[in-house]
């Protein structure tokens, strides 16, 4: 009796959407809308953010193309015409106009007196953002692979120009990193991945911020970050908490690379281990593990296996957290959803999961009480902490 009232509660669900676009994808509901008083507000919201998304590519491009005409660096550094920047971008007086045109509309910059520019809003937070500039950056090889989607969906994952990029992240199916030697790491070439330890390094402060704003990590005596790449989240949890003891865990070259960044933030003492969670236990000793941005990148079952060598490496009542962006967050589905869902898939590696997901996974390695921790930005972060 109970699974025929859920089919018919479902059947009843799938009525009411049926019935609603029927009357959403009508011409003259659409004109009755945007002329009733009491639909015009929110018709008009909907239209706006459609007409958001399918402009969206345009407005991403005015942003790259701000940045690479050096219009917020020059901005930044105080009041400027349309000629000077062009002068100092290389180019035409007209094509700046035009371009300064488009920053404009999407609050990169505005005109504080005829003929002399200032920085937007949006164009004032992102000028000091190293992060979102080493994005803006980073994301030409993510859409050089979205230039046509259906191939790419089409290609299976990781057959483009981001997979490459991510030289360390093994194929489908395969289980040991690409690059672990110090010659790959150090390397300029296509086997190089130095380039994206250095992009996690500049975006990660923005991530550790909210994680520390989150959690007190006063309460441990020893943490340990795995796949903390060259320490940037390691280096904002010893500015907090100086007397806390830290351990970093990632491949040998990536240690290598990593300590001497860190003597020269006065963290020589962090202990460093080199490995690969695919292939090597988790060193013991820590009573906290982090995995910040680790789990999203890798698939199920990687994830399944380094949670439970997570659970082994701690002792009675210690503490796991993951922190990274997850599906199905309120208000920025965006971000989980749809952006990481196509970006892992052009990663070749990972996908986007949901706190139930990790709840659901951190109980099968053993781990208790799992739940979620409130961060003040979940878009760019969520946490998730359980104990051992």
């Amino acid at each position: 009796m109970a699974e025929t009232s859920e089919k018919a509660g479902k059947s009843l669900w799938l009525r009411w959407l049926l019935a609603r676009n029927r009357v959403l994808a009508s011409p003259a509901f659409q004109r009755f809308a945007m002329r009733n008083i009491l639909f015009r507000r929110t018709a008009r919201f909907h239209a706006n953010s459609m007409f958001a998304v399918i402009t969206g590519f345009v407005q991403t491009k005015a942003l790259t193309a701000a940045v690479d005409a050096g219009v917020i660096r020059r901005l930044a550094q105080g009041p400027a015409s349309a000629a000077e920047l062009a002068e100092a971008a290389g180019l035409e007086p007209a094509a700046m106009q035009r371009l300064l045109g488009a920053a404009r509309a999407i609050d990169l910059v505005e005109l504080a007196a005829p003929y002399l520019w200032v920085l937007g809003q949006r164009g004032a937070a992102l000028s000091t953002n190293q992060g979102a500039l080493a994005m803006i950056e980073h994301h030409k090889i993510f859409y050089d692979d979205l230039a046509d989607p259906i191939a790419m969906l089409k290609g299976g994952r990781g057959q483009g120009k981001l997979a490459a990029f991510w030289t360390y992240a093994p194929a489908a199916g395969q289980g040991q990193p690409a690059a672990s030697d110090e010659a790959s790491w150090q390397g300029s070439g296509d086997g190089a991945v130095a380039p994206y330890s250095a992009l996690m390094a500049a975006s990660q402060p923005m991530v550790a911020e909210q994680v520390l704003d989150a959690h007190d990590f006063g309460r441990h005596r020893r943490l340990m970050d795995v796949g903390g790449g060259h320490g940037a989240f390691l280096a904002a949890v010893a500015q907090r908490h100086p007397g806390l003891e830290l351990a970093l865990f990632d491949l040998p070259a990536v240690v290598a690379g990593a300590a001497p960044k860190l003597a020269a933030a006065g963290l020589a003492k962090v202990a460093l281990n080199g490995g690969s969670f695919r292939d090597d236990p988790l060193p013991p000793g820590a009573d906290a593990i982090s995995l910040v941005r680790i789990c999203h990148d890798h698939d199920d079952g990687v994830v399944r296996a380094l949670l439970k060598k997570a659970h082994a490496a701690l002792p009675p009542g210690g503490t796991l957290l993951i922190a990274e962006p997850m599906a199905g967050t309120p208000g920025a589905e965006v971000m989980g959803d749809a952006y990481f869902g196509l970006y892992l898939w052009a990663m070749g590696s990972g996908r986007p999961r949901t706190v139930a997901d990790y709840v659901a996974l951190l109980g099968e390695a053993g781990f208790a009480g799992a739940r979620e921790v409130p961060t003040a930005l979940p878009m760019v972060t969520r946490l998730v902490v359980a104990r051992r």
